[in-house]
């Protein structure tokens, strides 16, 4: 089994990076050291002049209440570019901000005011984020898509075009007692699946862990207090999956509850898609991850 990264500190905020060569940036330490439920999605966003730019988007809920934060790098000068917002501490719900990274302009045009969530802190519907790199629309987050467009030709911005960020990886901290749920798209604009983790290590004499994807069982590990940590291959819109956990705390850590590690990563090497279609033209995004902290409660 490859090794990959486990829960460190006492929020056990995992942050992997199946992407790139190195691991990216941790989150700022102040939305970190906080955060209940904590959310990363990383995408690769091109210019027209090919110009490239991996942003960090966050989204994190404590005890204080909602938090965005955006990171931009531009690999090219490695110059770098942060953005943070906390619409429900300053009622900063709706907004327009211009930032300058080196000699680009950037700039978010964001409406949370109507924004509705699930479980997660990420939101759901009835919202939108935007970001231009002089003046040219790079991503595009939220339904709400006219409405931002709108936004933008009254500030004189041009978005005509569609931006088509590549989706490289997403982490997620949730906490739970028995289990956890959350989404996940495994492939490009594919189809976005349940998740959902079920691990009972109190009141059974055999503890066991369980993945279900759309409500169907796709993974059991039993006996589960001697196979603390492994890996295993499922299949999701027909790609396989490598699942990779770690619970050693959940078992043996000092601290009651502890925390676990699982990751979900598209399995997109020649060797497992031998003969398929497939052709990755760009070698940075060689696969997708998942990463899941969870944290019994």
């Amino acid at each position: 089994m490859r090794d990959f990264p486990s829960c460190f500190g006492e929020n056990g905020v995992q942050v992997s990076d199946a992407s790139s060569s190195g691991p990216p940036p941790p989150p700022p330490a102040t939305a970190t050291a906080t955060a209940q439920n904590l959310v990363t999605c990383v995408y690769q966003c091109k210019l027209r002049s090919s110009s490239s730019f991996i942003v960090t988007v966050t989204w994190a809920k404590t005890l204080m209440g909602q938090n965005l934060s955006v990171e931009i790098n531009n690999p090219t000068n490695h110059s770098l570019c942060k953005l943070e917002i906390k619409p429900w501490l300053f009622s900063k719900k709706r907004g327009y901000r211009n930032l300058e990274m080196g000699s680009n302009s950037i700039d978010f045009f964001w409406d949370l005011s109507s924004a509705k969530f699930g479980s997660s802190p990420e939101p759901v519907e009835a919202f939108y984020f935007a970001i231009t790199v002089n003046r040219e629309l790079i991503l595009l987050l939220g339904d709400m898509e006219k409405e931002v467009h709108k936004k933008m030709n009254n500030n004189g911005f041009n978005s005509s075009s569609s931006p088509n960020p590549i989706f490289i990886s997403k982490k997620e901290h949730i906490f739970g007692k028995k289990s956890y749920a959350t989404t996940a798209q495994f492939c490009g604009k594919g189809q976005i699946h349940d998740i959902l983790i079920e691990c009972d290590t109190i009141n059974t004499n055999d503890p066991f862990l369980l993945i279900r994807v759309d409500g169907k069982t796709v993974m059991q590990v039993k006996q589960l207090r001697w196979k603390f940590r492994g890996n295993y291959t499922i299949l999701v819109d027909g790609l396989p999956v490598e699942v990779y956990w770690d619970v050693y705390s959940w078992f043996f850590g000092r601290l009651i509850g502890g925390n676990g590690v699982f990751m979900f990563q598209t399995c997109l090497s020649a060797e497992k898609l031998w003969g398929s279609a497939i052709n990755w033209s760009n070698s940075l995004i060689k696969d997708s991850a998942y990463s899941f902290c969870t944290r019994k409660l």
